[in-house]
């Protein structure tokens, strides 16, 4: 008997399409890779080759995402429910490609760092976790992208092993990380253990049903929401934060405040406005809350900061605070708005720490007193960290201003009256602190010590004030493409 042969063409195409979904993880898995070889093959190299490859490479990445991997108004699920392409997933993976291509520009020049390749190797892999955690839509697939991008970040924190800082603040972050994710993964078990399903799109049918009680879901909810609140940083998740800001190196700290934060978000709102997207009711409330209190307690103590590294870890706090608003009104412009407060914020806070880095390189240390008379010695530097606190601050014509108008609008949408002004009082608290900032760096000194910047580091600042004023001025195209992001991620199918 003649055997036909083994060919279907249906059954190729559907691999090839699940491919050129997951085709920007595959090629930062095979650039991983080329770092660690070129390590190896090429001995003859400044210290900026690594960095410079690993951001072309990064850049490249994100161009080849844009023009084969962008959804539009499409919503599928892929790889067996594991992953969902949609605008949301999309958008996230460009910002993890972005501020991960920012950051090893940055981490160019930075002494404290010992072997560049495996830095930026487990940087590029951190950022392949990332991307995994903005499509994840399987509680299996959202736990392992978690770790992914984890795991490279607790030894990335601890690399400069010369520093104590750096490793206490590595040991931290692991032992606060591993707490946060068994607390997270006891939510998750609970949850398929009561619904029989790992799919966030399939859950949400039978905890509808009322086949899981009220009680228990908002247990299961609670302890996700911890878990998620770590990585985000919100109060009362948040005690790792200042320790490990201060002691990783900056660029690192730069990444963990944007990217990181970004990926974290991005895995709550799609958890919440999937599996629970009918129980706003309570978690809407309980987020609030949350909200409420990081951005006093991370506003407040940030008063008290003598070190910028340290006092930016706690205004990383309250933005966390901030943008958990528009998580909070639970509306398509609360979401919207917590999109777009991402978006500028990786650009504003990434700028304000590769200002840190140079300075502290250069001076070797990173206590606000080290920033008086930056004007003097560095008129650029000085003028790229005005623009980052103006734009923190929520000041125009900064991509800041647009973010919390967006919040504080979608609070207002959604009658959160109370937590509207909540956001106000606490947006001016910040201003002082950053004005105070201002004050110091444009202070009249005599003493003037010239700090150089690379060509490196002047190219990876142009990026980000740029972002900052585009995102502050030309704000169309950018809400235009968080509005399709937002929508797609509300809709549950």
């Amino acid at each position: 008997m003649q055997r036909e042969p083994y060919f279907n063409p249906v059954g190729r195409c559907i691999v090839a399409t699940n491919l050129l979904v997951i085709l920007p993880e595959i090629l930062l898995l095979i650039l991983a890779g080329l770092i660690l070889l070129l390590d190896v093959l090429y001995k003859d190299r400044s210290d900026s080759f690594f960095s410079w490859f690993t951001a072309i490479g990064l850049v490249l990445i994100g161009l080849i995402s844009v023009f084969f991997n962008y959804p539009g108004d499409q919503r599928q699920l892929v790889w067996g429910g594991m992953l969902r392409v949609d605008t949301a997933g999309f958008v996230f993976r460009l910002l993890f490609v972005t501020g991960a291509a920012v950051t090893s520009l940055f981490a160019a020049k930075v002494k404290a760092i010992g072997n560049r390749a495996v830095f930026f190797a487990l940087l590029v892999i951190s950022t392949i976790g990332m991307s995994f955690m903005s499509s994840a839509a399987d509680l299996i697939m959202l736990y392992l992208a978690i770790e992914t991008t984890s795991i490279p970040m607790y030894i990335l924190a601890g690399f400069s092993v010369k520093e104590n800082n750096s490793v206490e603040s590595g040991l931290k972050y692991l032992l606060f990380g591993a707490m946060a994710s068994a607390v997270m993964l006891y939510g998750f078990s609970l949850l398929y253990g009561f619904s029989g399903t790992t799919q966030l799109y399939g859950i949400v049918e039978i905890l509808q049903s009322g086949a899981v009680s009220l009680s228990l879901q908002l247990l299961i909810l609670f302890l996700v929401i911890a878990g998620f609140g770590f990585k985000v940083s919100a109060v009362p998740f948040h005690f790792w934060a200042p320790d490990v800001y201060h002691g990783s190196p900056t660029p690192i700290s730069g990444y963990l405040s944007t990217a990181s934060k970004a990926a974290g978000f991005i895995v709550l709102m799609r958890f919440l406005f999937s599996a629970f997207s009918y129980q706003q009711t309570y978690w809407g409330l309980l987020i609030a809350i949350i909200a409420t209190v990081t951005m006093f307690t991370g506003n407040l103590l940030a008063l008290a900061q003598k070190n910028l590294k340290r006092l930016f870890a706690y205004s990383s706090i309250a933005h966390a605070g901030y943008i958990l608003i528009g998580v909070a009104a639970g509306n398509h412009l609360g979401i919207k708005a917590s999109m777009y407060y991402l978006i500028a914020y990786l650009f504003t806070n990434l700028a304000a720490f590769g200002v840190i880095s140079i300075v502290e390189r250069k001076k070797g240390s990173s206590e606000i007193e080290a920033f008086r008379g930056l004007v003097k010695s560095s008129p650029g530097l000085a003028i790229i960290l005005l623009v980052s606190l103006l734009s923190l601050g929520g000041i125009p014509p900064f991509g800041g201003f647009i973010s919390k108008v967006l919040v504080f609008a979608s609070a207002a949408e959604a009658n959160l009256i109370w937590l509207l002004l909540v956001g106000v009082l606490n947006s001016i608290i910040a201003l002082y602190y950053y004005l105070q900032i201002i004050r110091i760096t444009f202070e009249d000194t005599e003493e003037i010590d010239l700090i150089p910047v690379s060509k490196t580091w002047k190219f990876a600042l142009g990026v980000c004030v740029t972002g900052i004023i585009v995102l502050g001025v030309i704000f169309t195209p950018w809400l235009n493409l968080v509005t399709t992001a937002s929508t797609n991620l509300m809709l549950l199918h």
